[in-house]
């Protein structure tokens, strides 16, 4: 899905789209990160915070409206206003009889050109959450979160079955077309990975459209991955798409059993990943 500027206009957007899906036979839909807004954080831009919304606030309550009428599980990422001056980059997962099942906060928050995030959210405080909905035991991770073995490798544990990834990631459009790719490759590849790891689905959904005054292109190219890695459905870079995929969940025993990884995990010698670096004799 791309995005303008006006939050109405965007919501709007996604309540059809997430419609679409539901005709389409879907059971669970999952939002881009931020789907109500423009991507703001390529700025350090106090106005922004007024793009910043309660939960449950006036999104939640439409969208759990939607969720019960369509009979869908909706995963919607909003820029949430949890007090004055703390604020956080929250995805909230509605049951398909459009209860509010909860909340996740952002744990990992990034600060790099066009990405100032730590200006806008407070890391979460929340620690890593699976959702049991109506169709599937799930756990959500929010963009700079899909980089890291270790909140996919909890998330599983806590047992996730199907891992989403609401994202927000882009090429600067001055970017030179090999490191685009390099780029987009390594991207899809971590997350890959924490398919096969944990032997779990992974959904990844990326924004797509010209930002930042035509200076990012975001790259959309969501997929989705099985328990193994393999891609069952990859979106392009440039358009807007609604795709249904099945997810075959019990998949996750079979191979869980045959590459027993999850087995054979050695978690007496792990003590040393709390450090930040082991530079200890």
């Amino acid at each position: 899905m791309s995005c303008v500027k006006d939050k109405t206009a965007n919501l709007q957007k996604a309540i059809e789209k997430i419609r679409e899906a539901a005709g389409k036979g879907a059971q669970i839909v999952c939002l881009q990160e931020l789907f109500s807004s423009l991507y703001f954080c390529d700025v350090e831009d106090y106005d922004n915070f007024l793009l910043a919304e309660s939960i449950p606030g006036p999104s939640t309550e439409i969208l759990q409206k939607i969720a019960n009428e369509n009979n869908i599980v909706i995963i919607a990422s909003l820029f949430e206003k949890r007090t004055q001056g703390i604020y956080h980059n929250t995805t909230v997962v509605i049951d398909a009889d459009g209860s509010n099942l909860g909340m996740y906060r952002k744990m990992h928050i990034p600060d790099d050109p066009s990405y100032y995030e730590k200006f806008y959210f407070t890391p979460g405080d929340l620690g890593y959450k699976v959702f049991e909905t109506r169709y599937a035991k799930i756990g959500v991770l929010i963009c700079w979160d899909q980089w890291y073995p270790e909140a996919a490798r909890i998330t599983s544990l806590m047992g996730a079955e199907i891992l989403f990834y609401p994202t927000a990631i882009g090429w600067s459009t001055a970017q030179d077309a090999v490191t685009n790719t390099e780029q987009y490759n390594a991207w899809q590849t971590i997350q890959r990975s924490h398919s096969i790891a944990n032997g779990v689905h992974v959904v990844s959904v990326n924004r797509v459209g010209i930002e930042q005054n035509g200076t990012m292109k975001f790259w959309g190219g969501s997929f989705i991955s099985n328990p193994f890695g393999s891609i069952l459905f990859q979106a392009t870079h440039d358009r807007e798409e609604v795709v249904v995929q099945e997810v075959d969940t019990a998949k996750t025993d079979s191979y869980r059993t045959h590459w027993p990884f999850m087995r054979d995990r050695r978690i007496d010698s792990y003590q040393p990943i709390t450090k930040r670096f082991i530079d200890e004799d």
